[in-house]
């Protein structure tokens, strides 16, 4: 596992409905799938744990009350879980940060895609002027063109090594100041900060899927197992 310093609390996003992994996710949230035997979004609180972060929020929308359910307050993960609750349509990324802000106390926090799997933690926290961190990983199949360029440590809209967001970052509250909360998604965000030179990232060549379909599900559980079986952990 990649154990970068981490921060001291990290928001799980997990309030998306899973709808191209219907009908799966009809009954079940998609957090919840298991892969290994185990919830996908309970890796991700053992890694977490594990890297000594304690406190965790947890944004919440379809099937809320079945995460709730499965996770408590964190006590079994060695961890204090918060929840925001949503309502029935989520904030998307930046609304679901911007909801979640004053939890942050005014530190920088980590955030992860609940529904990605990696063997990955939040990224160092960036300096004051810098407002977010990326783990980057090489393009999948499904996204070819990657999202940004990565110029040593600094992302820039283009460039020759073209990269993926992997849905893991570490960010500064700063960013967020006098927003509104609303349903708004991150990228906007994202595309305003590589203007002003304020985004950094990381490439991370190990193992990483977003687990959006059937068939990356099917294929990320191929992976773990093939892992177990060689007498690994999925973590490392």
């Amino acid at each position: 596992m990649i154990t970068p310093v981490v921060p001291r609390k990290v928001l799980l996003l997990a309030a998306g409905k899973g709808e191209r992994l219907q009908p799966l996710t009809l009954t079940t949230p998609k957090p919840l799938i298991p892969i290994g035997g185990v919830p996908l979004i309970v890796w991700h609180l053992r890694r977490l744990a594990k890297a000594g972060v304690t406190e965790v929020a947890i944004n919440l929308s379809w099937l809320h009350e079945q995460i709730i359910a499965a996770l408590g307050d964190g006590r079994a993960f060695n961890l204090k879980i918060t929840y925001f609750y949503e309502g029935p349509t989520p904030l998307e990324t930046a609304g679901a940060i911007i909801n979640a802000l004053d939890y942050f106390e005014g530190q920088p926090f980590g955030l992860i895609s609940a529904d990605i799997f990696a063997a990955l933690l939040p990224p160092p926290p960036p300096p004051p002027g810098i407002y977010a961190n990326l783990w980057l990983v090489d393009n999948p199949e499904h996204h070819p063109k990657g999202d940004f360029g990565l110029d040593g440590i600094e992302c820039r809209r283009s460039g020759e090594r073209r990269l993926t967001f992997s849905g893991v970052a570490t960010l500064r509250p700063e960013a967020f100041l006098g927003q509104t909360v609303h349903a708004q998604p991150l990228r906007p965000f994202f595309e305003r900060w590589l203007g002003q030179g304020r985004l950094w990232g990381q490439h991370f060549g190990g193992y990483w899927t977003d687990v959006g379909t059937p068939s990356r599900l099917e294929g990320c559980e191929r992976w773990v197992q093939r892992t177990l079986q060689k007498g690994y952990s999925p973590d490392l």
